[in-house]
């Protein structure tokens, strides 16, 4: 008589938190960049304007709404995420140690279309590294935007971003780095489908 087979279930990738995390972050920078180009478009600070048709709320008094609305998520999200991971442990194992020498052969390895994924639990160092960024990168436009939107409320905050003006070009740039990040991502992710997947089902 044969004995029934039974079937490993793939170890857990990416728990539920980061999952919900991971959406709702994406959901918030896809609505603060869009109405973010059209409140730039109201006051560009260069000498170009982002088509209307990527832009979202219709006319500046829309889009600050809608900014407002993605500010919020954005960042008590960030905020949920950020605790989690520090209290967790989860910063110090996931991204930590970084090694300039394993950097160098990551990125190496990137280059030329060999970098390991078989393990997606796992973060390589150029992962590590984009990841941190990002968190770094997501609080300077929190405290830009900070200045921006309230520049009387945070005068400390506005000296150390020197002043509403430069607070502006920051989060431009800070906007534009993110922007950056995503279409990396989307781009690797397109490469390793396994990974999206392990995003939406946690495996």
């Amino acid at each position: 008589m044969e004995r029934p087979i039974f079937q490993v279930k793939p170890a857990l990738v990416h728990p539920l938190w980061l999952r919900i995390c991971h959406w709702l972050n994406a959901l918030a920078m896809l609505i603060m960049v869009t109405s973010g180009w059209r409140i730039y478009n109201a006051s560009p600070l260069f000498n170009f304007t982002f088509p209307a048709e990527l832009t979202l709320g219709g006319w500046l008094g829309g889009a600050l709404q809608w900014h407002f609305a993605g500010m919020w998520l954005f960042g008590i999200n960030g905020v949920i995420y950020l605790l989690i991971n520090i209290f967790s442990g989860r910063l110090k194992h996931k991204f930590w140690p970084l090694s300039p020498r394993a950097l160098a052969n990551d990125f190496i390895a990137a280059l030329r279309g060999k970098l390991a994924h078989e393990d997606l639990s796992h973060y390589n160092t150029v992962q590590k590294l984009a990841y941190l960024f990002v968190m770094f990168d997501g609080i300077i436009l929190v405290c830009s935007g900070l200045v921006v939107w309230k520049s009387v409320q945070f005068p400390l905050l506005r000296e150390l971003l020197g002043g509403y003006d430069n607070a502006r070009f920051i989060h431009f740039y800070a906007m534009s780095a993110m922007v950056g990040f995503v279409v990396i991502h989307l781009i690797m992710v397109a490469l390793v489908p396994r990974t999206l997947l392990a995003m939406l089902r946690g495996r």
